[in-house]
């Protein structure tokens, strides 16, 4: 809550100087967002004093010769632009970081614990919705790319095998711009804190990357009218890849079994495996082209790839369950805190159950 009431003593001190500048209105709305953020009875006097007067009995009113008031897109501009030396200083050294391992503050053999400990603090930081100084929102994107490449066995090998081969050969290890993550800084976010803060943002691909736009939540999204043609060109990349895509698929031999829920496009009949009765689903010659030994290595697979399935939901379940309750003790919210603990990990608990019946 110490958060909260930071800011609204600078809301606060805002609709203190848009008094002083005769604008009665402005300090209404900051004072409103303040009250919301955390109630005084300073604000509450202020606001009973504008909607009594149109500004505070024991404010001065403005000279006549004093400044104008500032226009509305200088309101928004001081607002949007509200930060602190602090957060200045620490987007400054993202800047000049140069590798990934130097984003996160991280030894080059941190574990994965290490690695998730160091998102949690510089995402909650860095956020766009909490850190508005210039460039906060790269840095924000550089703190989830570092994380998503560093987190993945394959990519962080080969992020640090080209690491070596660059310092070795030109001195200069710095390679961030050849690694993009495969999922959005505000979706990585909202993975590990279930939600995160409400906003508006777009994820655009350019030359096979992601880009990555942020826009703060008062504002809207503006709709734009291309032409016909500019349309199907920029559909175009869309169009080529679902069509090689479908043309993949029919080279592709169906496989034996799907895992499905439910009955898809050449698996049909629902089948159990003997040894964990995990669900499957094959094809109409299923049972005459599998039988023996033929039989018992297809169920292997199925049962490990439903094993593979079921670690990966794990460990899902588990990131926004301790994102949860981490964002909960950072905010001090209580019912948050309560929910989260009570959130339940359904795919782990099965696959407990299934390693205590292979172990037993």
């Amino acid at each position: 809550m110490d958060v909260n009431k930071d800011e609204a003593g600078r809301c606060i001190e805002i609709a203190i100087s848009a008094l002083r500048n005769s604008q009665p209105e402005k300090a209404r709305r900051f004072l409103e967002k303040a009250q919301q953020l955390f109630p005084t009875d300073k604000a509450k006097a202020l606001l009973e004093s504008i909607r009594r007067n149109g500004q505070p009995s024991n404010e001065s009113g403005p000279s006549r010769t004093g400044p104008r008031p500032r226009r509305p897109r200088e309101e928004a501009t001081e607002t949007a632009r509200s930060y602190t030396t602090d957060q200045l200083d620490s987007v400054k050294r993202i800047k000049e970081c140069k590798d990934y391992y130097e984003i996160l503050a991280v030894d080059k053999d941190a574990s994965e614990d290490d690695l998730k400990r160091a998102y949690r603090k510089l995402a909650l930081k860095f956020h766009p919705d909490k850190n508005h100084a210039p460039g906060a929102t790269e840095a924000f994107k550089a703190i989830g790319n570092a994380y998503a490449v560093l987190s993945n066995t394959d990519k962080r090998r080969q992020y640090d095998h080209i690491g070596e081969k660059r310092a070795h050969s030109s001195g200069d290890g710095q390679m961030n711009g050849d690694f993009e993550a495969d999922i959005s800084p505000e979706d990585l976010f909202n993975m590990f804190f279930g939600g995160g803060f409400p906003s508006s943002n777009v994820h655009a691909y350019s030359n096979g990357r992601m880009q990555y736009t942020y826009r703060p939540r008062p504002a809207r999204r503006q709709q734009q009218r291309e032409g016909g043609l500019a349309l199907f060109v920029q559909l175009m990349p869309i169009l080529i890849l679902v069509i090689v895509s479908a043309i993949s698929q029919l080279m592709v031999p169906i496989p034996p079994y799907s895992l499905s829920l439910r009955p898809s496009a050449g698996h049909t009949h629902k089948r159990l495996t003997e040894s964990l009765g995990v669900p499957y689903y094959v094809g109409d010659q299923f049972s005459t082209e599998y039988d023996g030994i033929n039989l018992k290595n297809v169920e292997r697979s199925v049962e490990d790839d439903y094993i593979s399935n079921l670690r990966n939901n794990c460990w899902k379940e588990k990131q926004q369950k301790e994102g949860l309750l981490y964002r909960a003790r950072y905010f001090g919210d209580s019912d948050l805190y309560q929910s989260a603990l009570k959130m339940g990990t359904p795919s782990c608990s099965r696959l407990s159950e299934i390693q205590s019946s292979l172990h037993g």
